[in-house]
């Protein structure tokens, strides 16, 4: 006998499983790798600079690129949310339609304001790169997600690769002009955008649409069981109230992205995620003027930004591989590590500032690239390895949110014709000393932290206070704690690896959970 107002506990079963997603997932990577094709994306800025459109260098630098970063900014929020309420597909189609945009503006835009209209629907296919990260999940089971992670990640790079190489032999084996290459472009976006006509749209996404979980077979979302109160409202009550239902799940999982954030660790890598990740997007921004600062031509075969932007794809792509090989104890070399990878950027966008040598500028840039991209997969399991998915979308979603309002401020005063207005070069020196200033702050800490790792070696210190990697400190936390709602903190999806910096990303596979040591 069950007493009444009971409910009965029911053997949880995984999410079912499309039949057809092999051919799903295969057409999203085809998409995947189609949407990158965009040949002609590495020579915009000779483009715009040269007789098809004579723009002046000033009018690039402190008028139209800006608008970009504030456009960001401002929309990022917006499709976030769009993204997992329209359940993926809309955004990838409104990705479609900003790229056309994009390139039509480019084609046929004469004024400042097209180009910075160009921006902000640039702005725009920047923030929809969240569909295309997280569709994928919707379309398999858990134990899957880690190779489709994978897969739907080597299309996009691929697709890159593939741009930047193809871009690079039709200017310089075809000499063909930039004009037809941005036709080129526009061709291979309207096929992207009838591709992401055909996806299949998911029923189901993170937050706002759950499958039930008796009548779809689901578990229970994580969330559902953080800090549940004890005057907390039946899950099919709340299914009652959709609106006050969010709410509430939104702000407990503020509160316990609150309590993650006292871990060291993941303290540590989000503020590397936020600081780093706004000096990298500020070089990749204003790299291509500098390219032409340096070597000013009107002749595109002389032009090789594509085979730069090819070469730092494919070092991007084995960085973030042989990330995944190093095997240190992250708890206590973490801030070292990121101190040295840090100090080496500074000194590669000092060779961007200093150089008059174009090949030399190429090669820091692509060394530059690899150096983030290196740090990216090991921050991404820092971060997630303690989390649940839910916590982890969250986490890079604020993560983002932060760098790009750094980003915004930094190019207000700098780049901006409001603000200092400084040329290119100039630019570069203060993205320099912003790096020094890291890798400084991150080398203190560091050698801060050893001392009193070597310190503590003379006396023995209890469990709790050894130095841990977050998944150990999380594992502490919920033994020590009189709730159960941590314990449920579970990782089930492997993390991305998001090159673009997407809003959300997937924790890291539950098996790397059992081998804390090697990865701290």
């Amino acid at each position: 006998m069950v007493p009444s107002g009971q409910a009965v506990e029911k053997p949880v079963t995984p999410e079912p499983e499309l039949k057809s997603w092999r051919f799903l997932v295969s057409f999203l990577c085809f998409y995947g790798f189609m949407a990158q094709m965009r040949p002609g994306e590495s020579f915009i800025t000779p483009y715009l600079l040269g007789p098809e459109k004579n723009f002046t260098r000033k009018q690039v630098t402190n008028e139209i690129i800006p608008v970009l970063s504030y456009s960001y900014m401002v929309v990022l929020v917006p499709i976030f949310l769009l993204t997992d309420y329209l359940r993926y597909k809309p955004v990838l189609v409104l990705q479609g339609l900003s790229y056309v945009s994009v390139w039509l503006l480019l084609l046929l835009g004469t004024s400042v304001l097209h180009m910075q209209f160009l921006e902000f629907f640039y702005s725009v296919t920047m923030a929809s790169r969240i569909a295309y990260s997280s569709y994928i999940f919707s379309l398999v089971r858990p134990a899957r997600y880690q190779r489709m992670a994978g897969y739907s990640r080597a299309a996009v790079l691929l697709g890159v690769f593939s741009s930047s190489v193809l871009g690079q032999l039709l200017v310089t084996v075809g000499g063909i002009s930039f004009t037809l290459l941005n036709y080129i472009s526009l061709g291979f976006l309207l096929f992207s955008l009838v591709l992401a006509l055909f996806l299949k749209r998911p029923k189901r996404s993170l937050f706002f649409n759950r499958s039930e979980p008796v009548s779809s077979g689901a578990s229970p979302s994580e969330v559902d069981h953080m800090h549940p109160g004890p005057g907390a409202p039946a899950r099919r009550k709340l299914g009652a109230a959709p609106a006050a239902w969010r709410d509430w799940v939104l702000a407990r999982m503020l509160r316990e992205l609150g309590s993650n954030l006292r871990v060291p660790q993941l303290r540590l890598w989000t503020l590397w995620w936020v600081f780093n990740s706004t000096g990298y997007y500020l070089i990749i921004y204003y790299v291509h003027i500098l390219w032409t600062v340096i070597q000013p031509t009107t002749s595109s075969t002389a032009v090789y930004n594509g085979g730069a932007d090819a070469l730092s794809t494919l070092l991007s792509a084995i960085a973030a591989f042989a990330a995944g090989f190093v095997d240190i104890r992250w708890a206590l070399w973490a801030k070292l590590v990121i101190a040295v990878v840090t100090a080496a950027q500074a000194g590669l966008v000092f060779l961007l500032y200093s150089t008059k040598n174009i090949w030399l500028c190429y090669l820091a840039f692509v060394l530059f690239r690899g150096f983030y991209q290196f740090l990216v997969p090991i921050a991404t399991f820092q971060i997630a390895s303690s989390l649940s998915k839910e916590l982890c979308a969250l986490v890079f979603g604020v993560n983002t949110l932060f760098a790009t309002i750094l980003n915004t401020i930094i190019t207000l005063i700098v780049s901006d014709k409001w603000g200092l207005g400084l040329p290119v070069h100039s630019q570069f020196l203060v993205y320099f000393m912003y790096f020094v200033v890291l890798s400084v702050a991150y080398l203190v800490a560091g050698l801060r932290d050893l001392w009193h790792f070597r310190r503590s070696l003379h006396q023995p210190l209890p469990l709790s206070q050894e130095l841990r990697s977050p998944l150990e400190e999380k594992a502490a936390q919920a033994l020590s704690t009189q709730h159960g709602d941590l314990r449920s903190l579970q990782p089930d999806a492997p993390p991305l690896t998001p090159e673009d910096i997407t809003w959300t990303s997937a924790p890291a596979p539950r098996e790397q959970s059992q081998q804390p040591e090697a990865k701290a």
